[in-house]
């Protein structure tokens, strides 16, 4: 659900970027912009927690605010999407107050407010939801991808480590398909056996000058044989940990001249590109050809 969240206001913020990149070079604050744009972004955000709040949470059994503690679940793979989601919603929507020639710290911070805001807001709807709750890891893990963008940005003048996202469907949403999701886009949300979160990062970014800067190293995490949230095993089938390495592409680095796509390829650069891989499960190192 967070994902289909994230990646509705991140194409606004990025069609919006793409629209309009031909202006990018004129960094005077426009009131006209600033207007338009803030007004854009509360509008969809109250818009989809509206909606969320009838059609989603309206057709769950409600109760009277309480917390959940969901730390364990999913060995903490929906934890690393809220950090993924809140990481990059921040970045659009400091991408688009900046364009609007909002000066450096007031866009950081006026991003970070909102991006959080919005995801502490559909916490508390979790809170009134009697199948789940309010829970503080997440909204732990929402502060983290936040954070991991301001202080990037505010420290180091850049994005060097970066979050990346790719999927692979797997053999067990057909065992659960009611939980992993009964076809591909469900299953791209709701398997999070499929799902691998990776950090990406130039080595030529941080110094080292042989190397290309959009040529990224990549660490990943993902989980396998995972079919109940709460359960190391379901079904016979016990689950574990994967972690990967692999390479990895800056978009945002190519050497573009169209400001349109340039403006598209920033917007991929949430997504890992697939590269051969390392993985590391159950104290064994196995490698994959391609890895998606």
């Amino acid at each position: 659900m967070r994902l289909i969240l994230f990646f509705l206001l991140f194409a606004l913020v990025t069609q919006v970027l793409a629209q309009d990149l031909q202006d990018s070079s004129d960094t005077e604050f426009s009131i006209q912009k600033f207007t338009w744009s803030t007004a854009s972004v509360g509008a969809l955000s109250a818009g989809s927690l509206y909606g969320l709040g009838k059609l989603w949470y309206g057709q769950q059994s409600q109760t009277s605010f309480h917390l959940f503690n969901d730390a364990k679940n999913w060995m903490q793979m929906d934890k690393l999407g809220h950090t993924f989601s809140c990481y990059h919603v921040t970045r659009g929507l400091d991408a688009l107050f900046s364009w609007t020639g909002l000066k450096r710290k007031k866009s950081l911070l006026l991003a970070a407010g909102i991006g959080l805001t919005y995801f502490t807001g559909i916490e508390i709807l979790d809170g009134f939801s009697e199948s789940w709750g309010f829970s503080l890891s997440d909204m732990g893990f929402n502060a983290l991808g936040v954070g991991m963008y301001v202080f990037q940005e505010h420290y180091l003048q850049a994005q060097i480590f970066k979050p990346k996202f790719s999927f692979h469907q797997t053999r067990f949403a057909i065992q659960r398909p009611e939980v992993l999701g009964s076809n591909f886009i469900e299953s791209v949300l709701k398997d999070y056996n499929g799902q691998t979160y990776w950090l990406s990062f130039s080595p030529g970014q941080m110094g080292l000058d042989k190397w290309p800067d959009w040529m990224m190293l990549s660490f990943g995490h993902s989980i396998r044989g995972r079919l109940k949230g709460d359960a190391m095993s379901y079904g016979g089938i016990t689950s574990h940990r994967e972690f990967l390495f692999s390479l990895d592409v800056d978009l945002s680095r190519l050497n573009v001249k169209s400001k349109f796509v340039k403006g598209l390829l920033e917007s991929l650069n949430t997504l890992k590109i697939p590269f051969p891989a390392l993985i590391y499960a159950n104290g064994k190192i196995n490698a994959r050809p391609i890895y998606f």
